[in-house]
Parts: C-alpha cells; sequence; structure tokens
C-alpha cells in the first residue's frame, strides 16, 4: 500500500447522501486503459483497486489541504491565529463560525468541506465491505484483510464525526439510487456502530506489513480510542452502562499493541525526516501512517509543512529557501505550549520546534551568509534578563562575536510577548526539504496517524479514569505517563543544543543557488541560561500528590483540586508535550469538555467567543438544504431541530 501506487482504474464509485458518482483519479500514477462498470468490484483486482484508492481518500487526501488544521488544531490551547488569516475563524469561533463559515479568501475552509470528504470516504467503505462480502472467493486478502480494511475504514471516518458533530446520519450499504431522506444517530448509536466496525476489523486483520498498512494493531489502538470516547465527559448523560467495561477494554487493548510498538530511543528519531519511506518512516513507534511519496503526479502531496511556519523570509538578512519552507503561517503556537514544558529536563519542545535560523541572504559588510540572524529565546516569566520581547538589545552570538539581527523573546520585560507578533518558533514535525523547489507545495514525507506513545497516554487515561471508580488507584497511571517521559530525557552525553528536522532532507542541487537558512541548533542554553551540560535529566513522577511545577501552574490556572480532574490535566498536558500539532487536540479538548476552559486560559483570539456549544461543529447548511422528510425540503424549523445547539 505504500505510496498508493498504480490504480488502473478510472471510476471510482463512491456512496454518498445522494448517488454514485466518479472519483478524481488525479492522486494516482495513471495508465488509463478502458473505463470500467460496477461490475470490476465483483473481481479481487477491483476490490483491491478499490482499497487502494479508499486509503487515499480516508487518510491521505486531507493532508493536502487545512483541513487538518481547522477540524483539530484551531481553537485550542495547542494554537492560535498565525499571519495568514485564511481560517482564523476557526480559531476565533466569532460570529461567522456556524453552518456556513464566513469565507475569507480561497483557503477558507468550508463549514462542509470536512463532513462531505469523511460521507466519501464512508462510501467507499461500504462499497469495499460489500463487494468483499459478496465475492466468491477463499483468498484471505480479499476476505480478510480488505474486508478488515473496509470495516476499519469506515469505522475510522465514524469516529470522526461523532467526535466532531456528536449524533450523525449511519449509512452502512451502498446506494444504488437518489437518497434524500435521512435522519441523525444519536452519539450513542454511532459510537456503537464505530466500535462494532473496529472489533470487526480487529478480528479480521493481521499484524503483516508496516504503518502503511491497516494492521490489527492499528484497529486495537482505534477500537481504544473509540471505548475512551464512548467513556469521556462529552457522553456522561448516557454512557454510565459501559463506561467500566470500555475502560477495562482499553487497558487490555492497549498494552496488547504496546507490546509490538517500543517506542522510537530517541524523541528527535520522529523527526528527523531526510528522504521518502527513510528510516524515520519505519520506526517501531510507529501505527499507521498516511503515505506519500515523492512523485509530482501525486494529487496536493503533504500540503502540512505549509502551516506551522513563522514567516522568516520577510525578516533583514533572510529570504526563502527550500530548507527553510514556503511559509503559510496559518497557526502559532500559544504560551501553554512555551510553559507547559520543562524547557530544562525535557526535550520534546526543542526537538519540535525550530527556535533559530541562520543569515542567507547578506546584506552590507557585516553578515556574512551562515551567520546567526534569527533567534527564539523561550524562557521563564521570572527571567528579567531582557528589556523587550523584539530585537533585545542587540543580541550577542558567542560563536561569531556579532549581534543576531532578528531575536524574539517569550518572556521580557515590555510584557508585548510572541502572541501579539506574527514571528514564533516554528512546529517542526512536518517541514520537508525534499521538496521539488522552494515554491512547491507538494510535501513527500509521510504523516504519522497513529503512534505507540499515544497509546500508552490512552491507557493512562483509562487508569484515572477507573481510578474515579473506584476500581484501581491514581497512581497505576503513572507508569504508562512515566515511560513516555523517561524517552524525553536527555540522555547522558547527549548536546542539548543539538537540532535537525526534515529540512535537512535538502540537497545541493535542489536549491537553485539559494543558500539555505536550516542549521543544526537550537536555543536551549539561550532561553534557560544555564551552563554547557550534558548531564542525564529526569522526569519521572514519583507522586501524584507532587505533580510538576508546569502542571501545577495549570491546574492552578484551571481551578482543580480533586485528584481526578489534577491527573486529567496532567495527561492533556503530557499529550501536548509529546503529540502537540499532531491533530488530535480539538478532539481530545471536546470530548473531555474542557475546551472552553482551556481556550479562554490559553488563546487569546477564542477566548471573548468560545461557548460551551462550541464542543460540536455545526451540522453543514449544505446538507440541511439537501435533505427531505416525507418526500419534501426540510422546513426552517426541522433544519433547526436538526442543527447542534447554539448554530
Amino acid at each position: 500500500m505504500k505510496n498508493y501506487q498504480k490504480l488502473y482504474i478510472n471510476l471510482m464509485l463512491v456512496a454518498t447522501f445522494s448517488l454514485s458518482t466518479s472519483c478524481s483519479q488525479d492522486f494516482l500514477d495513471e495508465e488509463l486503459t478502458t473505463a470500467y462498470s460496477k461490475d470490476y468490484y465483483k473481481t479481487e483486482d477491483g476490490i483491491q483497486a478499490l482499497v487502494v484508492g479508499t486509503y487515499y481518500q480516508v487518510f491521505a487526501l486531507d493532508m493536502n489541504r487545512e483541513i487538518p488544521l481547522t477540524a483539530t488544531e484551531s481553537g485550542t490551547d495547542e494554537f492560535h491565529a498565525g499571519g495568514d488569516p485564511s481560517n482564523h475563524i476557526w480559531n476565533s469561533y466569532s460570529s461567522g463560525f456556524k453552518s456556513f463559515v464566513t469565507v475569507s479568501n480561497a483557503n477558507t475552509v468550508a463549514a462542509n468541506t470536512n463532513w462531505d470528504n469523511l460521507y466519501v470516504g464512508i462510501g467507499n467503505a461500504n462499497q469495499l465491505i460489500e463487494s468483499a462480502t459478496a465475492i466468491i472467493s477463499t483468498n484471505d486478502a480479499i476476505k480478510k484483510i480488505a474486508l478488515g480494511e473496509g470495516y476499519f475504514l469506515r469505522a475510522y471516518n465514524y469516529l470522526k464525526l461523532v467526535r466532531q458533530y456528536g449524533g450523525v446520519p449511519l449509512k452502512l450499504n451502498v446506494s444504488t439510487t437518489v437518497e434524500l431522506e435521512f435522519t441523525r444517530a444519536t452519539s450513542q448509536e454511532v459510537l456503537l456502530q464505530v466500535i462494532a466496525d473496529f472489533t470487526q476489523a480487529y478480528s479480521l486483520l493481521n499484524n503483516t506489513g508496516s504503518s502503511a498498512k491497516i494492521s490489527k494493531d492499528a484497529a486495537a489502538h482505534y477500537l481504544a480510542k473509540a471505548y475512551l470516547t464512548r467513556a469521556s465527559e462529552i457522553n456522561d448523560t448516557w454512557n454510565s452502562a459501559t463506561k467500566a467495561a470500555d475502560l477495562q477494554q482499553i487497558v487490555t487493548l492497549s498494552d496488547e499493541v504496546i507490546s509490538r510498538h517500543p517506542l522510537a530511543t530517541n524523541y528527535g528519531d520522529l523527526w528527523n525526516y531526510t528522504a521518502p519511506d527513510g528510516a524515520n518512516e519505519k520506526l517501531s513507534e510507529l501505527i499507521l501512517s498516511a503515505q506519500f511519496n515523492a512523485s509530482q503526479l501525486t494529487s496536493g502531496g503533504n500540503q502540512q509543512h505549509l502551516y506551522f511556519l513563522s514567516t522568516y523570509d520577510q525578516l533583514p538578512q533572510m529570504k526563502r529557501n527550500l530548507a527553510g519552507g514556503r511559509p503559510f503561517s496559518r497557526l502559532a503556537p500559544t504560551y501553554f505550549v512555551y510553559d507547559v514544558f520543562d524547557q530544562v529536563n525535557d526535550s520534546r519542545f526543542w526537538k519540535s520546534f525550530q527556535t533559530k535560523s541562520i543569515v542567507n541572504n547578506k546584506s552590507g559588510a557585516y553578515y556574512v551568509n551562515g551567520d546567526l540572524g534569527i533567534m527564539y529565546v523561550i524562557n521563564r516569566a521570572t527571567d528579567t534578563r531582557f528589556a523587550k520581547t523584539k530585537n533585545t538589545d542587540a543580541i550577542i552570538y558567542s560563536k561569531t562575536g556579532k549581534t543576531i539581527p532578528s531575536v524574539y523573546v517569550a518572556y521580557a520585560a515590555d510584557k508585548v510577548g510572541l502572541m501579539a507578533d506574527v514571528r514564533f518558533p516554528s512546529l517542526s514535525k512536518y517541514m520537508d526539504g525534499n521538496r521539488i523547489d522552494l515554491s512547491s507545495i507538494k510535501g513527500s514525507r509521510d504523516i504519522i496517524l497513529a503512534r505507540s506513545a499515544e497509546t500508552y497516554l490512552m491507557v493512562a487515561e483509562a487508569k484515572v479514569r477507573l481510578a474515579k471508580l473506584g476500581t484501581t488507584t491514581f497512581a497505576d497511571a503513572l507508569s504508562y505517563i512515566n515511560t513516555v517521559r523517561t524517552r524525553a530525557n536527555y540522555k547522558s552525553g547527549e548536546d542539548r543544543a543539538a537540532y535537525t528536522d526534515g529540512s535537512a532532507a535538502w540537497t545541493a542541487t535542489a536549491q537553485a543557488g539559494i543558500p539555505i537558512s536550516f542549521i543544526k541548533e537550537n536555543s536551549y542554553y539561550e532561553s534557560n541560561n544555564i551552563s554547557n551540560t550534558t548531564a542525564a535529566t529526569n522526569l519521572t513522577i514519583s507522586n501524584i500528590s507532587t505533580l510538576p511545577a508546569a502542571d501545577q501552574a495549570v491546574i492552578t490556572k484551571l481551578g482543580y483540586s480533586s485528584d481526578y480532574d489534577r491527573m486529567l490535566c496532567l495527561i492533556l498536558n503530557e499529550r501536548t508535550r509529546e503529540l502537540c500539532g499532531e491533530f488530535h487536540r480539538w478532539e481530545d479538548l471536546s470530548r473531555t469538555k474542557t475546551l472552553v476552559a482551556r481556550a479562554k486560559a490559553y488563546n487569546i483570539e477564542a477566548a471573548p467567543n468560545v461557548q460551551d456549544f462550541h464542543n460540536l461543529r455545526p451540522i453543514p447548511q449544505t446538507f440541511l438544504d439537501a435533505v427531505y422528510a416525507s418526500g419534501a425540503p426540510l422546513s426552517t424549523i426541522q433544519k433547526q431541530e436538526m442543527q447542534n445547539p447554539g448554530y
């Protein structure tokens, strides 16, 4: 399944809410032959082709657009609006965020885009399930693997739908005629179906293949996630009868997955991208990834390298370059992200964010290309060294003795701060220097969808929830949390200023004569103001009553006091430290009903507007306008009854 290679088909029947249509094939390495009818899906070749197309539709298609950002990162405590306003409305929850989303420009994600894409994927999965079930075959590749993939893919999209919208229409068969009448199932009914489908997938699949293939472990991971969703606060009005059993299932399934997916030795290995299908895309920690390659025939490619970057190329002595990236600058980290890390002892911030760049567009006689050109100082609020946030007091770079042209400080006496500027440390998890040229938006690196570090944190959360029910202790969660934190330690002898990311995938021939801005160095020492050291660190939490200072600060700010609230807060904080920017956050805060409190506390644009009803997204107006009841379009009252409250 790697890279969704050649699919010899130019007709993809898609069962959506209305009728089957053909699906665009421009993402494929096309070899158009004769057109196929639906009878093609009665053959093993046709079923396998449908698997490939559905993988692309469900896993990869979103990654060449801004849907992952708007659906899962905007409007949370982790990220706020960056320098480009295209999708600010998804972050601010302002008055234009309704069943129609007010358009800023052609890049604005519409209210219906995510909804429509998810149901197209469900339509493909329904066809796959129907075809693999109906075919007369004894081939396990069809009757087990392809069928299991179909159940997984359907459940995967319905899990996304229920986490975004609550109860949604359930469509479990292939449409053969135009269908216009649909009703919303309840969240309880949707999750019951999701759990049934993931269970089917789990029973049919094996663990052959890498993270490019849906495996039994992928099914177990997402089945645990479905159980966790059902056991979360957003469903507390009806989940009491299933909660205890669901939480036990999470523990069993997660332990099984963890046993076969050991964590990468170094957190930085996850992001050290050098080439398509390179070492970082084959780590044992990875459970499932959306696949991409370097082919320019691949539609859109992976575009996530664009969106988390600061606009470095507008600063003095700097010029856009392939390694530096093309900065669309949609999202910037909040101070919650800066402060929730132990910046001295936890390596993950310094391996997730780019804090230095070198001069690559020298002007005048003072600077040369290769001098330090940009530095972000991510210091603590107690640091009194700096008077100003921006270009602070002509800071000198120790290695050259020259002042740094552009310096930005998180905490300075002027209290302006990084959130008041469009400059910020860039999240580096998706940077891609392997693109064809500096203007190309088509990235080639895979996107991690599931990895075992998250599995550890899911089982830790299940343990905390079981402790609340009285069947275990809160301390039982610590071993799982500490395993993840131990990997984040600096190891003895490790250079704490060392840095790399996918920018390092550049090649000299791809630079077109433009010097690079990438430097294998971070601002650890400048930010922390400590002497050079290579001693090991220890992030172990030994007692639930004495949580790390960064966590206690969040607990105090949000007003938590019970052991349950404090431990759930710890886990949500740990999820940021481990999974920041990996397209989980909005759904985690929504399901735990912590979205409003955290957005108000840490997201300056969202704070004035976010309300409880924002824990669910609006049902798209395009859907409401298309649905019928008793042979007639819905009335205004009927549309409002189908809509989520508040929209």
